[in-house]
């Protein structure tokens, strides 16, 4: 071990406050493990859009309490830089150390002269998007990983439009923590912040249920929270909108920062809806819904004959669309340019505008006009003036109102989304997506792209190869590539979107196939299909995948 790494480790054990980090870190110190101290010391986890989000331990390329102080402190000195008087409200969620990172946060703050205001329990992140315009603060932390593994968590980082941070923000934020010095000299303060009862919470609550409207509630609904946050806000939600009570998957119900039912708790994941989908058969639901664990996502599934399935992203992203636009909503409606072009399709049919922005909500929530957002990862915003984030919670109770009354009419999602199809042609969506452990896999993936494009993928030619590194229609510039096909006589168009995830080690394509819908939607929706496999097996292989 070098004298120097052997210094910065020694130095960082001598600052930490934690005493299970010490204990990690002091054990591989004795043990001599060069190779675990240089994985923990050889990199620091980055401040950017996406805040902070990494592995727990001991270490600056792990999430822990030195870490965490670090960031606390930079913000506290951004927001003082930035106003007077600056205030932060923070919440939390049921992950691993979760609280104790909210309460080191709120005592560093007002150790630097930011009145902070701690959530009382963990809360969905929505509750916390809305407090930061319900309180009138500054900005807002949020202590989630949302959908990582059980071993991670992360730092999300919020300012007072209630939006999440974007450039040139986070850049300035990220050098104001680099000049932070050691936590331990950092001034506490341990009883100056305020402590927030129920109070907040129920006024989201309050705001959300000033959506549903008078209309049909017969629905029956199996949920899952997915050992996360959001059962009890939920569960509120519904009870007070008049729907008869879910059927909360029972093994999943509690907050549970070990996921001990899913390998990910991300209901995007194989196998993370298994057991919704078998209550739901027990129960003869007629429909599913879930969230993420810190609730800012919403899954939604349906009876399909005789068994359920899930909807993709875009699938629920254009239902709920289509169910605002007909209720009047005005404004621009908006998706990431990942995600399907159907809505601009739909906003255009009512005269409203359509814009797409780079992947993450961040960007989404700064658009002054929006009236819906969304995002193919299960990311939905219905009431940007609740906030200016995804919300999971208002998202879904949207979704049964939507549920109940085509129930109503003898109808179901799949029957409302073959009529949007017939209206402005089948968008097939997919994704062909890869978990590394090895990062360069996904780098030599994206440089196969930029410098040997693949010609011809499904038997379309390739007609176009947009860097979006170059900016892409006006867009910041960001690691991704897009790929446009020529369409034939039964394909109209297709187009994939290649990028690296900001959140997780994978490679990320995102393929979607127009099909016009002739008599038979089911001809269209099987020739979608066969052309998006065809597309994936050529795109695999050029990949390397």
């Amino acid at each position: 071990m070098t004298d120097d790494l052997l210094s910065r480790a020694r130095e960082w054990l001598d600052q930490d406050p934690d005493p299970v980090t010490r204990t990690e870190l002091q054990q591989l110190l004795d043990a001599d493990d060069t190779a675990a101290i240089e994985d923990r010391f050889s990199a620091r986890l980055q401040f950017g859009t996406a805040g902070l989000r990494g592995a727990l331990g001991a270490g600056p390329n792990r999430m822990n309490r030195v870490i965490v102080a670090q960031a606390a402190a930079g913000l506290a000195s951004y927001l003082l830089a930035h106003g007077d008087r600056p205030s932060v409200v923070i919440g939390y969620d049921a992950r691993h150390n979760s609280d104790v990172f909210a309460r080191d946060t709120a005592e560093i703050m007002e150790g630097a002269g930011v009145h902070a205001f701690l959530l009382p329990t963990c809360l969905p992140t929505p509750v916390l998007a809305f407090a930061i315009r319900h309180l009138g603060c500054s900005a807002g932390v949020m202590v989630t990983a949302s959908h990582n593994p059980p071993e991670d968590n992360g730092y999300k980082v919020y300012l007072e439009d209630s939006s999440q941070i974007v450039p040139p923000a986070d850049a300035d934020i990220s050098a104001a923590i680099d000049a932070v010095g050691r936590v331990d000299a950092l001034p506490r303060n341990t009883d100056a912040y305020d402590l927030l009862g129920p109070e907040v919470a129920e006024a989201y609550v309050a705001a959300v249920l000033t959506l549903p409207t008078e209309g049909p509630r017969d629905i029956v609904a199996v949920y899952t929270p997915m050992h996360g946050v959001g059962r009890d806000t939920l569960v509120e939600v519904v009870a007070r909108a008049g729907f008869p009570a879910l059927h909360v998957v029972r093994e999943q119900g509690d907050p549970d920062p070990d996921f001990p039912t899913v390998a990910f708790p991300n209901p995007e994941e194989p196998g993370a809806m298994d057991l919704s989908l078998k209550l739901a058969s027990e129960v003869g639901a007629d429909i599913i819904v879930a969230n993420d664990p810190d609730a800012d996502r919403a899954a939604v599934g349906v009876r399909d004959g005789e068994s359920y399935r899930m909807l993709t992203g875009d699938q629920v992203g254009v239902l709920l669309a289509d169910f605002l636009l007909r209720r009047g909503v005005t404004g621009t409606f908006a998706a990431s340019i990942v995600s399907s072009d159907l809505l601009g399709r739909q906003a255009a049919a009512y005269d409203q505008p359509w814009e797409q922005t780079l992947t993450g909500f961040k960007w989404l929530g700064k658009i002054p006009t929006l009236a819906f957002g969304y995002e193919e990862a299960l990311g939905y915003s219905v009431a940007p003036h609740i906030a200016r984030d995804k919300d999971g919670v208002s998202a879904l109770i949207t979704v049964l109102e939507l549920a109940a009354g085509l129930k109503a009419e003898g109808r179901t999602l799949i029957d409302r989304l073959d009529d949007i199809y017939r209206e402005h042609g089948l968008h097939s969506t997919s994704q062909l997506s890869v978990r590394v452990e090895d990062l360069s896999i996904i780098t030599r993936g994206m440089e196969v792209l930029r410098t040997s494009p693949p010609t011809v993928l499904g038997g379309l030619d390739v007609t176009s190869v947009d860097d979006l590194a170059d900016g892409y229609h006006g867009l910041p510039p960001t690691d991704g590539i897009r790929l446009g096909l020529a369409g034939t006589d039964v394909i109209e168009s297709a187009r994939i979107i290649c990028r690296p995830s900001g959140t997780e080690p994978k490679l990320k394509c995102y393929l979607e196939v127009v099909v016009p819908v002739g008599e038979s939607i089911e001809a269209s929706r099987n020739a979608a299909e066969a052309q998006i496999a065809g597309i994936k097996a050529d795109l695999g292989r050029a990949l390397g995948i």
